[in-house]
């Protein structure tokens, strides 16, 4: 990416795309009726200056800050469908979390059944994702934001997968997650929810560096091998190929957020 382009992230809407800059969000939506509706805001700094640059806690800061920005939207925007807003994906949160709890009650510490512990939490996003306009503008907001890092005007063509996305933190954090878990178990008995939940936002944190200093060297074979799954989880079952439609959605959202960090 040129070094005058500013880093963007995002966040795929059931109707429409999240975008961030440094400072500002913008959204953009569809309208049940079919309108294009754009807004955009500064967004909250929870931990302004050295702290979101430390190793170990930007990771975990950069998320809390993304999910502050959903009430704003929702505020801003009340016809905009977020990506948990659907009944079966709800239903299937609170199955995971209680298939999850009888895991751990009915079995031992073990690899095998933590391994199955990440993948029932999984699921919900699989079940999202299920939903093919939330899949679509999963892919509307790779192909818009590649496009304007490659200095493209055009996104059709543009492929919809992203090395940036967070589908790539996904299989690191399982397994540091599982890893973490297994060997808390082994040193502390009946460790509290506390401390199980300062286990994975460890993981989480060392993910998120893992995943920074592969974006860094792209080409090296361990940079490649992080990627891989991220890839994967994105051709088959993370994104999907916008219709134009969906696709004038994305430009708009980013033409809003170019306007807003120029502005600002």
């Amino acid at each position: 990416m040129a070094s005058d382009k500013l880093r963007l992230g995002g966040m795929a809407l059931r109707n429409g795309l999240l975008i961030h800059g440094p400072t500002h969000w913008a959204a953009a939506v569809r309208g049940p009726d079919g309108s294009l509706e754009v807004a955009s805001e500064p967004k909250p700094e929870l931990a302004p200056g050295l702290a979101t640059r430390l190793p170990g806690l930007r990771g975990p800061l950069k998320l809390a800050e993304a999910l502050a920005v959903l009430p704003l939207v929702r505020r801003r925007m009340p016809s905009a469908r977020l990506p948990f807003e659907d009944l079966r994906v709800i239903a299937a949160i609170g199955s995971s979390l209680v298939a999850t709890a009888a895991l751990r009650k009915r079995f031992g510490s073990s690899a095998l059944r933590e391994s199955a512990v990440q993948a029932i939490g999984a699921v919900p996003a699989i079940v999202a994702l299920l939903d093919r306009d939330l899949a679509a503008y999963h892919g509307v907001e790779h192909k818009a934001i590649a496009a304007y890092e490659q200095g493209i005007d055009d996104p059709t063509g543009v492929p919809k997968e992203h090395d940036r996305c967070g589908s790539n933190l996904l299989a690191p954090m399982m397994l540091l997650s599982a890893g973490g878990t297994v060997m808390l178990e082994r040193l502390v008995d009946r460790p509290n929810p506390a401390t199980r939940a300062a286990v994975g936002l460890a993981g989480a944190s060392i993910a998120v560096e893992m995943f920074a200093w592969s974006d860094r060297h792209h080409g090296d074979p361990l940079a490649e091998a992080f990627h891989t799954p991220g890839r994967e989880i994105q051709r088959l079952i993370a994104t999907k190929e916008p219709t134009p439609h969906q696709l004038e959605v994305g430009i708009a959202a980013l033409a809003e957020i170019l306007r807003a960090e120029n502005g600002a």
